[in-house]
């Protein structure tokens, strides 16, 4: 594998792209997991609202985490754009998660903690997360600019 890694250093460059961001991304879903089903246990909230503080919660942790961390060799764009694109494109991916979770309640009729778990908190975030990795890459934190090469020197 690591003569692979060295041969190819654009895959291995996205490997620990992939790592990091599993990290933050393990973390924040910890979080989410955790404030959601608070949500939903020790309130009367929808369910709907319960996955979307939860996901809020998640996303500030990821925000910092994939800014400062995995993100960290990349062009900054500036702080505004990157926090809007950022909050941009997790709305995408909330609207993913919760279109999920909203599929299996109110269009399959499936009901409880656990399938409402597996719709907005396995399949929903994994649908989402692939959506935020793709868009934090290109769009929110692009890669550093191939330098200009210098101008050819006038023949004389």
């Amino acid at each position: 594998m690591r003569e692979f890694l060295a041969r190819h250093p654009r895959v291995a460059r996205l490997a620990v792209e992939v790592g990091k961001f599993g990290s933050v991304g393990a973390l924040a879903y910890v979080v989410q997991l955790t404030v959601t089903n608070l949500m939903w246990g020790m309130t009367d909230l929808p369910l709907l609202v319960g996955q979307v503080i939860g996901t809020s919660c998640a996303i500030a942790v990821a925000f910092v985490g994939n800014r400062f961390w995995t993100f960290s060799d990349r062009a900054r764009t500036g702080y505004g754009r990157e926090t809007f694109l950022f909050l941009v494109m997790n709305g995408v991916g909330m609207l993913i998660q919760v279109g999920c979770l909203g599929f299996a309640v109110y269009v399959m009729g499936l009901e409880g903690q656990l399938a409402s778990n597996i719709a907005g908190n396995v399949v929903g975030v994994g649908l989402g997360t692939l959506f935020r990795f793709f868009s934090y890459r290109t769009w929110v934190f692009p890669p550093v600019p191939d330098p200009e090469p210098d101008p050819a020197p006038e023949q004389r």
